[in-house]
């Protein structure tokens, strides 16, 4: 065979195999019955996306036998901003978000009871699952149009300052500090700090040009906003506790949802159980602790407040308890039986999980 036809069959054989590829491509594209679009606000790279999305993704997947499939969008590439991620899903333009409920102020009051202060105190998997327990009967029916398939925490709001040290209360007076919801910024008011809002991906951009002094925000975010860099302390309570947490979402169109046969929704519900729950504050905790070990590494200071400076936070955050009761009373919604109820069933659950 000449070298020109020897050519010509390699060639061939080539384009013969890439089409192989490609037909197997379009048909493993195509083997999934049922496909979804999972919208989220921050990087690939960070832990809530690569260790908690993806995984939990993958799970359902596989749980499913192929026939589920979950397409990850991470820093709103799908458009828009954090605050319309409700909207989105709500309105059926993704399937699934990943999302901070204070980012769209009043629409989650009822589920700001794990967010006030020394409620949810430092165990991300007990107000995991005290959330859990208490969803039907207390938080249900302020996700109308949602499926919720978990709801979850951070390890909670501990205090980050570019160049001055809080070691008491008064420290913060007419320090303006980063908080993503409303009950974070009445904490901050009642520390005499001015809150600004914003959704965590603006933060960098607002201590680089000291638009704030600092912010409100657990460790685990560190290495992903490279907050070492930016600030020069790092402040907490005692035992690691926190003034306060973040409630998060993952939640399904309802539309969606109820479209799908009982068997996936089964997948879905199995793998955003008890035990994930469990994992997923685990994995916010030792997230929290790899973020301060990367701050304290590259210099800065971690302060661990006593006990006796931990009083004087707890005595100028009484308030905001009562402060949220109140507002929640125009609400019909009985505030203080579910602050009675929420820290039951967290130090029930830090015993449980």
């Amino acid at each position: 065979m000449s070298q020109r036809w020897t050519r010509l069959a390699t060639l061939l054989a080539g384009a013969a195999l890439v089409a192989t590829v490609a037909a197997g491509k379009a048909e493993t594209a195509s083997a999934a019955d049922y496909e979804f679009k999972l919208h989220h606000f921050l990087g690939p790279t960070s832990p809530a996306h690569a260790k908690m999305l993806e995984p939990w993704a993958q799970r359902v997947e596989e749980a499913s036998g192929g026939r589920v499939e979950i397409e990850l969008y991470p820093s709103m590439s799908l458009g828009g901003k954090p605050p319309e991620l409700i909207r989105q899903v709500r309105d059926g333009v993704v399937d699934i978000v990943w999302t901070v409920n204070g980012y769209t102020a009043g629409l989650f009051p009822r589920s700001e009871v794990f967010e006030l202060p020394f409620v949810h105190v430092n165990d991300t998997a007990a107000t995991n699952l005290a959330m859990d327990e208490m969803f039907d009967e207390y938080l249900a029916e302020e996700y109308e149009g949602l499926k919720v398939l978990f709801l979850h925490v951070h390890a909670g709001q501990a205090i980050h300052m570019v160049d001055e040290p809080v070691r008491q209360a008064s420290d913060l007076e007419g320090k303006k500090i980063r908080i993503p919801t409303r009950t974070g910024a009445w904490v901050l008011e009642a520390l005499g700090a001015n809150p600004v809002g914003m959704p965590v991906p603006e933060l960098p951009q607002a201590l680089s040009k000291k638009v704030v002094d600092g912010a409100l925000i657990p460790w685990e975010i560190i290495p992903a906003l490279k907050l070492q860099d930016l600030t020069g302390y790092q402040i907490e309570g005692p035992d690691k506790a926190r003034l306060g947490t973040t409630t998060f979402q993952v939640s399904m169109n309802l539309d969606k949802w109820n479209s799908l046969p009982a068997d996936i929704q089964a997948v879905f519900e199995q793998e955003s159980g008890r035990d994930w729950l469990v994992e997923v504050g685990n994995l916010w905790r030792d997230n929290d602790d790899g973020g301060i070990a990367i701050a304290t590494k590259a210099g800065n200071e971690h302060i661990v407040l006593t006990e006796e400076q931990w009083d004087g936070f707890r005595a100028a955050l009484e308030p905001v308890v009562k402060r949220w009761e109140d507002e929640v009373a125009s609400k019909d919604i009985d505030g203080a039986a579910m602050v009675e109820r929420a820290r039951h069933l967290i130090q029930k659950n830090a015993s449980a999980n």
